[in-house]
């Protein structure tokens, strides 16, 4: 990840690539090596990606269900 967070805003992202920025946020927290107002910023932009990728996996589960409804 860059020094500075990643602008693109967690809703126009895919699923993919919110949680390929998800993970880099997490390994740049987990470094201890980042000042607390950046810290901040990451945890911000995490909690972001995290929400975006878990309405993803809620469309899905949605999808999947109404999938099996059908065919029951």
């Amino acid at each position: 990840m860059s020094d500075q967070p990643t602008t693109t805003a967690p809703d126009d992202l895919s699923y993919e690539q919110a949680r390929d920025q998800l993970v880099e946020v997490v390994r740049e927290l987990e470094s201890g090596n980042v000042p607390l107002s950046r810290a901040m910023e990451l945890w911000e932009r995490g909690e972001g990606l995290a929400d975006r990728c878990q309405r993803w996996l809620d469309g899905a589960r949605a999808r999947v269900d109404e999938a099996t409804k059908k065919d029951a």
